[in-house]
């Protein structure tokens, strides 16, 4: 399978539209944790839940601890009323979302805030900030 290059490009869009416009406000709802913050939220009973893909996964390591929930079923996941929702939440429970740097987990969590989950949050930086402040990782190698 090839990959498609990609180079980021400025924004054309104008107004309220636009993947930066919805990054911003979807942050905007957030109170973002640093990878420190996100270990001790974990520590008192918060839950991360990381959004990559397995293959990010397989390749870069795991949070001990985090409950995996990719993100295309994320909100079936996360739903209150859903007969596929996950144990153990509660709109008061701190939730943090993680991807790989920190943009896809503030727009699921924004999503989480949606369903009910008052305390969703993201980690600013995503796993790769979490694995750079030295923080546990566990690998399949």
């Amino acid at each position: 399978m090839s990959e498609i290059p990609f180079q980021r490009q400025a924004s054309i869009a104008t107004g309220p539209y636009g993947i930066d416009h919805l990054l911003a406000e979807s942050r905007a709802k957030l109170t973002r944790v640093s990878p420190r913050e996100a270990f001790a939220l974990q520590q008192d009973g918060g839950l991360i839940i990381d959004i990559r893909p397995q293959s990010d996964r397989l390749t870069e390591g795991e949070i001990p601890g985090s409950l995996t929930v990719e993100r295309i079923v994320l909100e079936w996941r996360l739903d209150p009323a859903g007969g596929h929702r996950l144990d153990g939440l509660h709109p008061d429970r701190p939730v943090v979302l993680v991807c790989n740097e920190g943009y896809a987990s503030s727009l699921a969590a924004a999503q989480a805030k949606g369903l009910g989950l008052t305390k969703a949050t993201d980690l600013a930086g995503g796993f790769r900030a979490w694995k750079a402040a030295g923080l546990p990782v566990t690998t399949n190698a």
